[in-house]
């Protein structure tokens, strides 16, 4: 259990601070009932499917399953992009937007793939996707740059097998299957530009407020993939402003000017709005 005066203080520091920079992790979302794939016990849980075929989430996000068994591929993550169009983003993100909003300047940098920023209100140009977006398309080869919005394609899914069932999406200057602009296990096909032109903003909001107060509010990212974890500590360092890390299994932080709160996303943040 987190100590009660953390959450004041976390409360203090948030409503003291000039700007805010949100990261986030697969943990931020699960209190909006969405799976954070941890181990493949977690992710089998979520999809059974793939426990009866021993693979595991490493091996399923992973892009040569668009050329040898593409309905698998699609399955996979058309059911992803099924699920995270149905959620309904928890108080949380609200919460964090209401901080945000009043900030001089404020940004998000995570390695979700799922657009629930964007869903609670979120403009695009104050978020980075470091790992791209399930909502975008490219061409698998790829035959050029082109990075577009999935719309309103749907895709339909075989709960069973875990098949797409429903015509693949194709690119249209090759003809060749489309994918998502996901960045994936052994990807060298990612086409990166879209993530680098939301990371050229973050890096010129970080340039206009080195010297103001700062706080970084790091929600549900662990160590596995630990993007978003160097990503938080390297800003805290290098402006000397505070991390508050929230976590439910990994809260602990070796720096200094840190708060680590036990505890998952939505009901922490909660608490630090009690504390206000």
């Amino acid at each position: 259990m987190t100590d009660n005066s953390l959450y004041h203080k976390a409360a203090r520091r948030i409503k003291e601070a000039a700007v805010l920079i949100i990261t986030a992790g697969a943990g931020i979302g699960v209190d909006s009932g969405l799976p954070d794939f941890r181990g493949n016990r977690g992710f089998w849980k979520a999809y059974p499917p793939y426990a009866r075929l021993n693979l595991g989430f490493t091996e399923m996000a992973n892009p040569r399953w668009f050329e040898t068994h593409p309905k698998m591929a699609w399955g996979f993550y058309g059911h992803r992009l099924n699920l995270y169009r149905r959620t309904v983003p928890h108080p949380g993100f609200d919460l964090l937007l209401h901080w945000a909003l009043s900030k001089r300047d404020y940004f998000v940098f995570t390695s979700n793939v799922d657009g629930q920023f964007q869903k609670t209100g979120f403009p695009d140009n104050r978020i980075v996707e470091c790992h791209g977006s399930i909502h975008h398309f490219q061409c698998l080869v790829p035959c050029r740059r082109d990075i577009t919005a999935v719309g309103d394609w749907e895709v339909t899914v075989d709960e069973k097998s875990m098949a797409a069932t429903s015509p693949l999406p194709r690119c249209p200057a090759c003809g060749e299957l489309r994918r998502p602009n996901i960045l994936m296990f052994g990807d060298w096909n990612w086409l990166p530009d879209r993530s680098q032109a939301q990371e050229d903003l973050f890096r010129s909001c970080l340039g206009r407020h080195g010297g103001d107060s700062l706080v970084v509010v790091e929600i549900g990212a662990g160590t596995g993939v630990p993007t978003v974890r160097m990503q938080s500590e390297e800003i805290a360092a290098r402006t000397g402003g505070c991390l508050i890390r929230i976590n439910l299994r990994e809260s602990h932080c070796h720096l200094p000017n840190a708060l680590c709160l036990s505890g998952r996303a939505g009901q922490v943040l909660e608490k630090i709005r009690q504390a206000m």
